[in-house]
């Protein structure tokens, strides 16, 4: 462990594994300078990535470039921002000005954008420096990262399996210490799915917490910006620079993001925890069931009131698969006319069942998700959290593009082995991925704790305590040594 703040770095310690918040203060009190900390990571990106093609665009002149920069005003004595120094990664679905943006997808497969997204921006502002793009599925269309540009990322904790997705390249890029911290974007579960396979941390944020400008549509309200991180306190801090009110975006929320630069120490007694880990019905594999049910104990053990309980979640299947559709129309619909036969498979059903859609069945699926916002919100005003498995399942082997059956239950189509993220989305409320530990065969299984609406730094601290406790997210994968 790298000594604490105010201290001296010992050297030989792994600065590619120190937090990220221990990171930016050796920077900012002079015992690291960006320069160490950037040619650190470089040389973990040429050490590990050819094995786990996480990073798949990386500007390594530019980015060491950056660090001297940082250096150089550092010692001029110029303001730093909360991330100065900090090798972070862009998800390739995120805007990048300069930076080669392919969304996976082989009809942009040389696109360089002119302008950056809003949460790129917002990082360098704070001093992070950009080191390069982490893989996604083609346009994120499902939770296994693989594309027709660069192939697929593979899980450091067994080459074999399958990272998550779809900001499997940001989880796995973290996981073995080639960034400080890493962007995504989630819509059903693709920030939760691949933290958890890859036993880091990941927050799909409210609504408007982060956010999303330029889009091609200011009131959409499944898809959120958000962090990956190695712990909830790194997490955090890269919240902070997220978050925050812009004008361009209809649903930001106006509150400062600076909150979450707070401690998160927080007494939990007598917090009220529902405990559910079939959430109502749904397939679960013994083994992450095996995994969840010893770490019951622990929130116990913090002073909370743990109950069996969940919340009528009828109609959420039915709900995101439909604004979904929507959804994919809405973005990719003219990319499918112009390249016909170019998109995969999925994202071309997701588009054609959007186009299926009446104006009657989305405004049912508008009314219930209403009602199922307000039964949720009624459960929440008795319990503080919800606790959930994040995947039904371990992560699963490479080849298997999506999971078809759980505990021999038949899957309806490829995205409904994610139902215990996705019914999630629909209520809009914030969810955190918190390693909890592993199966027998060391995959790593996470926790998925849900917040009350826009509480966010209340989830933070819960899962901060959590993770204090069990200390799983500390297990690093052995392709990283």
């Amino acid at each position: 462990m790298a000594a604490a703040i105010p201290g001296v770095l010992n050297m030989q310690d792994d600065i590619v594994y120190l937090s990220a918040v221990d990171m930016a203060a050796q920077i900012r009190a002079g015992h690291l300078s960006a320069r160490d900390v950037m040619q650190a990571h470089l040389s973990r990106i040429e050490a590990v990535n050819p094995k786990v093609n996480a990073i798949v665009t990386l500007h390594a002149e530019q980015a060491m470039a950056a660090s001297l920069a940082a250096d150089d005003a550092q010692a001029r004595g110029q303001p730093l921002g909360p991330l100065h120094g900090l090798p972070v990664a862009h998800k390739d679905l995120i805007m990048t000005r300069g930076m080669r943006t392919t969304y996976g997808s082989r009809v942009h497969a040389n696109y360089v954008p002119t302008r950056s997204a809003l949460l790129v921006e917002r990082q360098q502002a704070a001093g992070a420096i950009s080191i390069g793009k982490t893989n996604t599925p083609e346009f994120g269309a499902g939770s296994q990262t693989f594309n027709e540009v660069f192939g697929a990322t593979r899980n450091p904790y067994d080459l074999g399996k399958t990272c998550g997705g779809s900001s499997g390249g940001s989880a796995v890029a973290l996981a073995t210490g080639m960034v400080a911290l890493a962007d995504g974007t989630d819509m059903g579960g693709s920030l939760r799915c691949p933290a958890n396979f890859c036993n880091v941390v990941g927050l799909r944020p409210s609504v408007g917490r982060v956010p999303d400008f330029p889009s091609q549509n200011g009131w959409g309200s499944l898809s959120v910006y958000g962090p990956m991180a190695r712990s909830v306190a790194d997490l955090a801090l890269h919240l902070s620079v997220m978050a925050g009110h812009d004008a361009r975006d209809p649903l930001a929320i106006s509150e400062d993001g600076a909150q979450f630069r707070a401690p998160l120490e927080r007494d939990m007694k007598g917090r009220r925890i529902a405990w559910a880990m079939d959430m109502g019905g749904l397939p679960v594999d013994p083994e992450v069931v095996k995994a969840l049910d010893a770490q019951r104990k622990v929130f116990e053990d913090l002073g909370c009131i743990v109950e069996d309980a969940y919340p009528d979640m009828r109609d959420a299947h039915d709900i995101f698969m439909a604004l979904r559709a929507y959804a994919f129309e809405l973005h990719y619909g003219a990319v499918m006319d112009r390249h016909p036969g170019v998109l995969k498979e999925t994202i071309v059903w997701n588009i054609e069942a959007g186009r299926k859609l009446s104006a009657a069945q989305l405004a049912r699926a508008e009314k219930l998700r209403t009602a199922l916002f307000l039964r949720m919100h009624r459960f929440m005003e008795t319990y503080d959290f919800l606790v959930t498995p994040v995947n039904q399942v371990p992560p699963f082997d490479i080849e298997k593009p999506y999971i078809e059956e759980i505990a021999g239950v038949k899957m309806e189509s490829y995205i409904d082995w994610m139902r215990s993220c996705y019914t999630i989305t629909a209520t809009t409320h914030p969810a955190l991925s918190v390693p909890a530990g592993f199966t027998d065969g060391g995959l790593p299984v996470g926790l998925q704790l849900i917040g009350r609406h826009q509480g966010e730094l209340a989830l933070l601290q819960m899962g901060h305590a959590f993770e204090q406790a069990t200390l799983a997210g500390r297990r690093r994968p052995a392709l990283a040594d």
